[in-house]
């Protein structure tokens, strides 16, 4: 059965403007992304297709290229515009974040950081660089490594921050393995960051640990 078959209250595009976009499953977003199906596939029916085949919405927008087309109905077209979506966000979450004080708003900061890490298939490591009030100056990637592990220097961390003019840093890395918490080296690298930035007069906020849709904070788990 098609969608436009469908009682009109229970169509994606449909139930979202009347009900809201949290109101719709996995699979109903991203049927409105893909607009139309295939034969003998509703939109719907392929969402869910994609979502089975990747394991689920962070497999999908974190699918390499070729994998992606490979599925039916799909291809660079639809691969080119599901990028545009996640860049857009970024970049959306970017805005939020550079005119807002950091602390008050730290869900944004973790929304952002995860978008911009949790797809990513090597170890990556961030600095989000913010000046007096907290609002975000610069975000630089300072490293990325191997698939388990990246190298930082503290130093470089610093050179960032003065070169910025920053007064406080929130760092962040990504775990390829999906296993987010932190490891005896992560915890030491957290205080040795911590250490070097308090020379220079600049506070280390916060530390993120990003795997899949997890996040692990070190300020929460006061290792800060």
């Amino acid at each position: 059965m098609s969608i436009h078959d469908w009682p009109a209250a229970e169509r994606p595009r449909e139930k979202l403007l009347t009900r809201g976009a949290d109101a719709l499953s996995d699979a109903e977003l991203l049927a409105i992304f893909l607009r139309v199906g295939i034969v003998g596939y509703s939109a719907v029916d392929l969402a869910r297709l994609l979502l089975n085949h990747f394991g689920s919405l962070n497999g999908v927008f974190s699918a390499p290229r070729a994998a992606f087309s490979q599925i039916a109905g799909m291809g660079d077209a639809k691969y080119a515009q599901l990028q545009a979506v996640l860049e857009m966000a970024r970049r959306a979450l970017h805005e939020d974040i550079s005119h807002s004080n950091a602390l008050t708003s730290p869900q944004t900061v973790r929304d952002y950081l995860a978008l911009l890490l949790r797809n990513r298939r090597v170890e990556c490591f961030v600095a989000l660089l913010l000046d007096a009030g907290h609002r975000v100056l610069a975000c630089v990637e300072l490293s990325q490594g191997s698939l388990n592990q990246t190298q930082v220097y503290p130093q470089e961390v610093a050179s960032q921050a003065l070169q910025h003019h920053a007064c406080a840093i929130i760092v962040a890395h990504n775990h390829p393995s999906g296993r987010v918490q932190p490891s005896a080296a992560d915890i030491n690298l957290t205080q040795t960051l911590r250490d070097a930035l308090q020379l220079i007069d600049v506070r280390l906020l916060d530390h993120f640990i990003i795997a899949g849709s997890q996040s692990y904070s070190f300020a929460e788990h006061k290792h800060l």
